[in-house]
């Protein structure tokens, strides 16, 4: 079943082709990793996936509807993108934490929380934190857990475990996958190309603005 499908869309950022007549169809429980060289418009493919800009033609439809007819806060609260460079904001990591409970006018679910920082093997003492003193790896996990507190339908990670050590990247993956396993969608940008073929169902390549291919794992 299409979750979100991609009809001849284009973009173009001040002249410049980013995108380029892109069709693809992304199905319910794809994993789907995404490789290819430095700006050939992954990245901005991500942006579109989340709505974070609009093709510039063509159509992107989301469970059978096209994006223009949703809400674009109540689409972003199906479709979570984590960046490689994670963003805290605020003083403490609770206010991050908090955040997502807060837009939805809910009470924060301890027990949730707790569950997230155990996946992660991290200390429910991180609450307390300043942000500016936590490591890149810190912040990461944090803005992961911060974008899975309420389970999206698809999950966009962009070189996410660039800046972790093995053992922490291997900690995101596991729950990652752990993830795809109970239906969320994910696209991943990554360099890594072991890790682009380790976990997903599909790989597709990106090149100049245009799929290259699109390469069936299993």
């Amino acid at each position: 079943m299409s979750l979100v499908e991609f009809q001849n869309v284009s973009f173009v950022d001040e002249d410049k082709t980013i995108l380029k007549n892109i069709s693809v169809s992304i199905g319910q429980g794809d994993f789907i990793s995404i490789v290819g060289p430095s700006g050939s418009g992954k990245s901005t493919f991500l942006k579109l996936c989340s709505h974070l800009i609009s093709p510039t033609d063509g159509n992107i439809v989301f469970k059978g509807k096209n994006f223009t007819e949703y809400n674009p806060a109540e689409l972003r609260k199906s479709i979570a993108y984590c960046f490689q460079t994670p963003y805290l904001f605020g003083d403490t990591v609770l206010e991050n934490i908090n955040f997502p409970f807060s837009i939805r006018y809910i009470k924060l679910d301890q027990k949730r929380v707790n569950d997230l920082f155990s996946m992660f093997h991290m200390s429910t003492d991180y609450l307390g934190k300043d942000t500016k003193n936590l490591s890149g790896g810190e912040k990461q996990r944090i803005a992961l857990i911060r974008s899975l507190l309420f389970m999206p339908k698809i999950l966009l990670l962009d070189e996410i475990t660039s800046a972790l050590d093995v053992e922490n990247a291997s900690i995101v993956e596991n729950v990652i996958t752990s993830l795809n396993n109970e239906g969320i969608t994910v696209l991943w940008i990554t360099h890594n190309l072991e890790q682009s073929r380790k976990y997903a169902n599909k790989l597709m390549t990106i090149e100049d603005g245009e799929i290259k291919s699109l390469e069936v794992l299993k």
